[in-house]
């Protein structure tokens, strides 16, 4: 071991003529602790929220909705064909999406309508198989020989504002009606509600409301046609490159969106919220830096003389400059150890207790998504010993320059 790191682990195991300096260094491992403790936490929080948020988005949407700029896409099965013998393709599905109303005794609300077609392979919901679909969606008679009512899926907090339970009657309402003499009449359809859904997503659950796609074009009136179709692939992260080539090879009149460019501001504003936060949670560290650049000012003052005699002796000034820097490194080293240690247990605290309960109707999720990455673990430990080395620089360089004979004359 070299005389600078033997003597600077002297000075940290000695004990001093006043408490007052041991105190300030515990403060300062404590600072260090905590700024780091929390950074882990809030930055894991905040990386589980995004990895929940993408769960949560791809279990309902499509990994890439292919749209036609003429709005309805009638040749569907042929861009279908075409898509499907693309690599990563996994599947590709046609649907009808529009916006309508839906009232029931219970109440009334606006929902996304999305009809969908269960003979395509890939076209499962949450909870549904495409037989489960196929069930669930076709017109089925009444018991009293009433007319034949077709099938929908409502989201679990949709069917909740509608107050309707499986088996209950619903009226659609679309704005694509008929004219009268009176004006435009919006239509209106009777539906069976055969079932719900629940993404963990309160923005789908509250207003995503499935039908069969022949129900869907009948009441837009469209024929054979399709809005959109949706394509899965195996790596979500190749979806725009895969988009790309899907919008060159279909032609100019028809556009691939992929997931992250339909969810650009959402996961952008994500992504901006994440390291604002590290910033601002990194000043808490940065104070703690304070503190060891006034641990090692007061101990050159009280440690002149020995300074001085060991650059009497021959040592360098950077030699000197080391013993502090080491023992600045030290204290900082000590607080991001045992604030590491801190923060992942408390990730696994929260994660496994779940001891913060939100509001569905207010958050995205009711629990806090946790997840620990080790490059976001990396990044903070690097980062709070930067600072802590910061710190050390103006102290130890001002023991370097000490005059061994001013030291020794009035120390």
């Amino acid at each position: 071991m070299a005389f600078e790191y033997f003597i600077g682990s002297r000075y940290l195991r000695s004990r001093q003529k006043t408490g007052f300096i041991s105190f300030i260094t515990v403060l300062s491992v404590a600072g260090v602790t905590v700024g780091v403790m929390a950074l882990i936490i809030v930055i894991s929080v905040m990386t589980g929220a995004e990895s929940y948020f993408k769960t949560k988005i791809l279990g309902v949407e499509p990994h890439i909705v292919i749209r036609s700029y003429d709005g309805a896409i009638e040749d569907y099965a042929g861009v279908i064909d075409s898509v499907k013998d693309r690599g990563q393709v996994e599947s590709a599905v046609p649907f009808v999406e529009t916006q309508a109303m839906l009232r029931s005794s219970g109440g009334m609300s606006g929902a996304i309508l999305r009809g969908l077609d269960p003979s395509f392979k890939g076209t499962g919901i949450m909870g549904f198989s495409e037989s489960d679909l196929e069930e669930k969606l076709v017109p089925t008679a009444g018991d009293s020989g009433e007319p034949a009512m077709p099938g929908i899926i409502l989201g679990k907090n949709l069917a909740g504002r509608l107050g309707v339970r499986q088996g209950d009657t619903l009226y659609l309402i679309s704005p694509r009606g008929m004219m009268s003499p009176a004006g435009h009449i919006p239509s209106m359809k009777r539906f069976r509600v055969s079932g719900f859904f629940e993404s963990g997503f309160f923005e789908y659950d509250s207003s995503l409301a499935y039908i069969h796609m022949q129900t869907a074009q009948g009441l837009l009136k469209i024929g054979d046609a399709a809005t959109g179709i949706g394509v899965r692939i195996s790596d979500i992260y190749k979806a725009h490159r895969v988009a790309d080539n899907i919008s060159k090879s279909l032609g100019y009149s028809y556009m691939a969106t992929d997931w992250m460019e339909m969810n650009r501001n959402f996961f952008s504003a994500l992504k901006l919220e994440k390291t604002a936060m590290f910033v601002i949670l990194t000043l808490i560290i940065l104070v703690a830096a304070f503190n060891i650049a006034s641990t090692l000012i007061m101990m050159v003052m009280s440690k002149t003389r020995d300074i001085a005699i060991l650059k009497a002796m021959g040592a360098t000034e950077k030699s000197i400059r080391r013993i502090f820097v080491f023992k600045g490194l030290v204290i900082g080293g000590v607080g991001t150890v045992i604030g590491t240690v801190l923060g992942i247990a408390g990730c696994f605290l929260l994660e496994k207790y779940q001891f913060v309960d939100l509001p569905g109707d207010v958050y995205y999720f009711t629990t806090l998504p946790v997840e620990v990455r080790f490059f976001d673990v990396a990044a903070i430990i690097a980062a709070a010993m930067v600072i802590c080395f910061l710190a050390t620089l103006y102290p130890a360089r001002k023991a370097s320059r000490l005059n061994p004979v001013e030291a020794l004359r009035y120390g």
